[in-house]
């Protein structure tokens, strides 16, 4: 009996510690949104927001690392188990970036409100903001479900983030070209939809430590090129 108790108290503690990854994880994907949202709008009230969710989302990434440490020192888990305490400690980091990148869009953003803005810009970056929402949607269910096949997927999806990276990119210098007034606005401009696309490089790492987990191996790159 005593030993069914000491199992079943490690199996709630794996759990809760994939739920912090999980509400981690929406709660990044929700602050990006936001972000995102109040560049278009400009809104500052919802820019500040998110700068101050911020904390909060650090304090999740403290709780994981305590955690996984515990499991790790009172446990001693193996093979699995270990992976996904290990993974877990590496995706709680990716997620504290990304809630980073978030942060520095809606600060961007409060300096930007105060200029008129390039409105074509806003689409592209929208478009961008989307497909890597839906990464990170997506790498969230395969984290929780196992799912090395979705995982792959959104690796793959990554390379859509970086081509309309480069697309902003000209776009941007071609406004800065044509009018030096614009180069204020667009210099923020690109440093939104850099971390726009650093999220991206984020949400694949994340997708990495899900075949970790999985396949007990670290990924190869190579790998995607025979998908």
């Amino acid at each position: 009996m005593p030993h069914t108790h000491i199992m079943t108290a490690y199996d709630d503690e794996l759990e809760s510690l994939d739920q912090l990854i999980i509400n981690m994880g929406t709660q990044v994907n929700s602050m990006f949104n936001n972000a995102v949202t109040s560049f278009v709008t400009s809104d500052t009230t919802l820019a500040s927001g998110v700068i101050a969710e911020d904390r909060s989302l650090n304090q999740s990434e403290r709780h994981v690392d305590e955690l996984a440490a515990r499991l790790i020192a009172l446990r001693q888990p193996m093979a699995a188990d270990l992976r996904t305490i290990l993974a877990s400690i590496r995706i709680s980091n990716d997620l504290e970036r990304m809630g980073d990148h978030a942060k520095n869009i809606a600060k961007r953003t409060k300096t930007l409100a105060k200029r008129p803005n390039i409105s074509a810009i806003g689409s592209s970056v929208t478009r961008m903001s989307l497909i890597v929402e839906e990464m990170i949607t997506e790498v969230l269910n395969a984290y929780q479900h196992r799912d090395v096949d979705r995982a792959l997927n959104v690796m793959k999806r990554d390379d859509e983030v970086d081509q309309l990276h480069v697309a902003l990119f000209r776009e941007l210098l071609t406004y800065m070209l044509e009018d030096p007034a614009n180069i204020s606005e667009c210099i923020h401009f690109l440093f939104i939809t850099k971390n726009i696309e650093r999220m991206g490089d984020h949400v694949t790492n994340i997708a990495e430590q899900v075949c970790y987990v999985v396949e007990g191996k670290l990924f190869d790159e190579k790998r995607l090129l025979d998908e």
